[in-house]
C-alpha cells in the first residue's frame, strides 16, 4: 500500500484490477482511492418504501415491490428471445422481462418463493412491466446491511458496456470505505467544526455515499461543500496577501500635470459617480507601494475606456510607460483611435502594435519603447513578443481578460524588473459569487451606471410572422439616417448550414433593400481578414446602411450611428452573447432598438432567455440569470472553468455556502495570517498539498 493510503492506485481495490482501473481513468479521471472516494452520487433512490402493484403510476419511476413469480416463459422475438415472468402481490400482477442472461435467470428463479424486486416500471400492452429488475430473495434481503437511500453514481456508456454498473461501483465504494475509513484525515479545525455543527470528515464521506436519512445526507453534503469552497477561498485570499506583501509595486506618488491637465481641460464629458469612485480605488492602489491587481467590471458602454486613460495618465505623471492590450485586432484598433483622440491634444504620443502592422512601421515603435520616448502602446498579443521591450513599463491594462491565458499574462510581468500594476477590464459582467471564486485574489471595481444622455436600448421579441413589419421599421430607421446590424448565429458544428442561413438572409435583405437606394455589407468567418476589415470600415464610415454578419462583429465595435440590432434565430444564442450583441447599438444619443427574431416553437429555457433580455438591460442581472440557466462552466469559457473543477459544490446553487466559506476563511487569516498556530496545522498541511497553490502566478489574472 502507498504511504498515504488515499493515494493508492485504484487498481489495488478488491474487484477493480488493471483493466477496469484504466477504464475508470479514461472515462471518469479516477486513478487513486481518493479520486474514487470523491466520485459523489448524482442522486439517491429511496429504498425504505415498498409499493403495491395496484398503486404503480405510469411515470417510469424506480420502485420496490415484494411478491412472487407464478409463471415463467421464454418468448421468441425478431432477434433472439426474451424471458418473461408473471409477478404478483396481493393487489395485482405485472411482468418482469430479461432480454439477456435469460437461461441463467431461468435456472435460478423459484416459482412461488417471495422476492423483493427493484427497477424502473414501464407501461406496455396494457400492463406494467419491469425490464432487468434487481431481484433478491426476501430472506437474503432481510440479512443485508440496509442501505436506506441507494446512491446512483455518474457513469458513461463505455463503463456500462464493460459491466461497471451502478451496483458494482456501490460495492467498490463500500469496500473502499471499510478499507480506508479509519485513516481519512480531518481537514477542518475543531473550533470551526463546532461553531458550524459540522460532522467529522470520515462520517461526512460515509453519509454522502450511503446516507441513513435525508437529514444525515444534507449535513454531510453541507460539510463537504463548505470545505471545498473554504479551501478555494483560503488559497485565493492567501495569494492576495502574498502578492500585497511580497510583490512590491511601483510607487505612483504624485498626481501631476498630465492627470490634472486632462481632467480640467480635455475631459470630453462629466464623469459619473461610479467612474469617480472607481478612479479613487485605482489611485489608492497605485499610491500604496503594493502591486495593483484590480478587475474593472462595467457593462457595455459604461465608460471603462476613460477610466483606463486616466490611469495611464497617472503612470505618465510618475515617469512610467503604459500599455493597453486587447484580444482582437479590430478592438485594438478601436482602443487606439479613442486613446489617441484623448491624448494627442496633450502632446502625448500613442502607438499601435498588432499582427498586421508592417515590419518597417514596427522598428521605430520598438526603438521608442526601449528609449522611453513612447509613453503609451496599444496592441494585441503582438505586445507580448520578446522584441517588445519597455524602458519602464508601469501599468498594463488588459481588456476582456478571459481570452488571455496564464502563460501570456506571465510574459507581461517579465517586461519589467518590478511587475507593472495591472488593470483587467471586462464588459462581461461576472456575478458576484463567480467573481469571488474565479477572481478572489483580485480587487474588484464595478462601474454600475451609464454615462448621462445614454437612452436605454428598447428590446423587442418578434417571430417570423412579424418579419414584414420589422422590415418596415428598418426602412423608417434608415430613412432617418440610421444604420442597422442583422446578425445570424454561428454554430461551429455545421459551417455549411450557417453559411447557407447567412446567405439566404443576405439575399432576402438585398431583395427587400435593393441597390442603389440601399447598400448592404456582409461579414462572415470564411472571408479573408482584409475583406472583413474593408466591409467593417465601409459600415463604420456610413457607406453601407445594413451590416449582415455572423457573430464575428466583435465585443466593443463602436458605430454610434447604428441604432438597430436585429438578431436572427435569437433562441440559438446564450444570454451573455445576446447581451454583448445588444451592446453594439445604443452608443450614440439616439434611441436604439434590439429586435430578437425567433421561431414560434420555443423551449422553456429559450423563452426565459428572451424574456430576460426584454425585461432588463442590466448586465449583472443578466449574468446572474445566465449562471442559473447554464451553470458556471460555460460562462467563462473553457480556460476559466478548469479552475473550478469542483467535486461536490456548485457555485450557482451553493452561493450561501460560498459566502459563508469566504467569511470564515477571512476570519481565520485575520487571526493567523501565516497559518502558524498549532490548531491550524491540518489547514497548513492541506494547503501545501493543494494543486491550486503550486505557483503564485496561476491565479493572478
Amino acid at each position: 500500500m502507498h504511504p498515504n493510503p488515499l493515494h493508492t492506485p485504484v487498481t489495488y481495490l478488491k474487484g477493480v484490477g488493471p483493466g477496469r482501473a484504466s477504464l475508470l481513468g479514461r472515462e471518469l479521471g479516477i486513478e487513486t482511492y481518493q479520486d474514487l472516494l470523491y466520485l459523489f452520487p448524482n442522486r439517491y433512490i429511496d429504498k425504505t418504501r415498498f409499493h403495491k402493484i395496484r398503486e404503480l403510476q405510469r411515470n417510469s419511476a424506480d420502485v420496490q415491490v415484494v411478491g412472487k413469480i407464478i409463471h415463467l416463459k421464454t418468448v421468441e422475438q425478431k432477434r433472439g428471445k426474451r424471458l418473461v415472468a408473471t409477478f404478483v402481490d396481493d393487489t395485482g400482477e405485472m411482468e418482469l422481462v430479461w432480454f439477456r442472461s435469460h437461461q441463467w435467470f431461468r435456472d435460478r428463479l423459484k416459482l412461488n418463493a417471495p422476492y423483493v424486486i427493484f427497477g424502473r416500471v414501464n407501461w406496455f400492452n396494457g400492463r406494467f412491466s419491469m425490464p432487468h429488475p434487481e431481484i433478491t430473495p426476501v430472506e437474503v434481503f432481510r440479512q443485508q446491511r440496509r442501505i436506506a437511500m441507494q446512491p446512483v453514481y455518474p457513469s458513461t456508456e463505455k463503463l456500462g458496456q464493460q459491466g461497471v454498473t451502478n451496483r458494482v461501483v456501490a460495492q467498490w465504494m463500500q469496500q473502499l470505505l471499510s478499507e480506508v475509513g479509519e485513516v481519512i484525515p480531518e481537514t477542518l479545525p475543531a473550533g470551526l467544526r463546532e461553531e458550524l455543527h459540522l460532522p467529522i470528515k470520515k462520517e461526512a464521506l460515509l453519509q454522502a455515499h450511503f446516507p441513513d436519512s435525508t437529514e444525515q445526507l444534507a449535513r454531510a453534503q453541507f460539510r463537504l461543500k463548505f470545505e471545498e469552497l473554504f479551501y478555494i477561498q483560503l488559497a485565493l485570499l492567501t495569494k492576495k496577501m502574498q502578492r500585497k506583501s511580497r510583490i512590491k509595486g511601483l510607487p505612483f506618488e504624485k498626481v501631476g500635470e498630465a492627470f490634472t491637465g486632462f481632467y480640467q481641460h480635455h475631459l470630453p464629458f462629466e464623469l459619473t459617480q461610479a467612474q469617480k469612485r472607481v478612479l479613487r480605488e485605482i489611485r489608492a492602489d497605485l499610491g500604496s507601494y503594493a502591486q495593483m491587481n484590480r478587475l474593472l467590471q462595467g457593462d457595455v458602454g459604461s465608460g471603462k475606456t476613460i477610466v483606463a486613460v486616466m490611469a495611464i495618465l497617472l503612470a505618465i505623471d510618475n515617469g512610467y510607460q503604459a500599455c493597453l492590450i486587447a484580444p482582437t485586432e479590430i478592438l485594438a484598433q478601436q482602443h487606439f483611435q479613442s486613446v489617441r483622440e484623448l491624448l494627442e491634444p496633450m502632446g502625448l504620443e500613442v502607438a499601435l502594435l498588432t499582427g498586421s502592422v508592417k515590419a518597417r512601421q514596427r522598428a521605430p515603435v520598438y526603438e521608442k519603447l526601449r528609449s522611453g520616448e513612447l509613453p503609451v502602446l496599444v496592441g494585441t498579443h503582438a505586445v507580448l513578443e520578446d522584441k517588445v521591450r519597455f524602458a519602464n513599463l508601469g501599468l498594463a491594462i488588459i481588456d476582456e481578460q478571459h481570452r488571455f491565458g496564464v502563460a501570456q499574462r506571465a510574459r507581461m510581468w517579465k517586461k519589467n524588473q518590478t511587475p507593472p500594476h495591472v488593470l483587467v477590464m471586462t464588459a462581461t459582467p461576472i456575478p458576484r459569487t463567480l467573481a469571488m471564486s474565479l477572481y478572489g485574489d483580485l480587487d474588484v471595481s464595478v462601474i454600475d451606471e451609464l454615462p448621462p444622455g445614454r437612452k436605454p436600448i428598447r428590446t423587442l421579441h418578434r417571430t417570423d410572422a412579424d418579419r414584414l413589419r420589422v422590415f418596415g421599421f428598418l426602412r423608417e430607421q434608415i430613412a432617418l439616417g440610421r444604420q442597422v446590424y442583422v446578425v445570424y448565429p454561428l454554430i461551429q458544428e455545421s459551417e455549411a448550414l450557417d453559411y447557407k442561413d447567412l446567405m439566404d438572409g443576405y439575399e432576402s435583405i438585398t431583395r427587400e433593400f435593393p441597390a442603389p437606394r440601399y447598400q448592404v455589407s456582409i461579414v462572415h468567418g470564411k472571408m479573408k481578414p482584409e475583406a472583413k476589415d474593408f466591409e467593417m470600415q465601409r459600415f463604420v464610415g456610413g457607406q453601407t446602411q445594413i451590416m449582415v454578419a455572423t457573430t464575428v462583429i466583435e465585443v466593443g465595435v463602436n458605430v454610434p450611428n447604428a441604432t438597430v440590432m436585429v438578431i436572427e434565430s435569437a433562441e440559438r444564442f446564450g444570454l451573455s452573447q445576446l447581451h454583448q450583441l445588444r451592446g453594439r447599438v445604443g452608443r450614440g444619443a439616439d434611441q436604439s432598438y434590439c429586435i430578437l427574431m425567433s421561431g414560434n416553437k420555443l423551449s422553456g429555457e429559450a423563452k426565459t432567455r428572451l424574456q430576460t433580455m426584454v425585461d432588463t438591460n442590466d448586465g449583472f442581472e443578466i449574468a446572474e440569470a445566465d449562471l442559473r440557466l447554464r451553470g458556471p462552466g460555460d460562462l467563462m469559457g473553457t480556460q476559466q472553468s478548469g479552475l473550478l473543477a469542483l467535486k461536490i459544490a456548485d457555485v450557482v446553487k451553493d452561493q450561501d455556502i460560498l459566502r459563508s466559506a469566504r467569511f470564515y476563511a477571512q476570519q481565520l487569516l485575520r487571526k493567523d495570517p501565516g497559518l502558524e498556530l498549532e490548531e491550524h496545522r491540518m489547514v497548513r498541511e492541506k494547503m501545501a498539498r493543494m494543486d491550486v497553490f503550486r505557483t503564485i502566478w496561476d491565479y493572478i489574472s
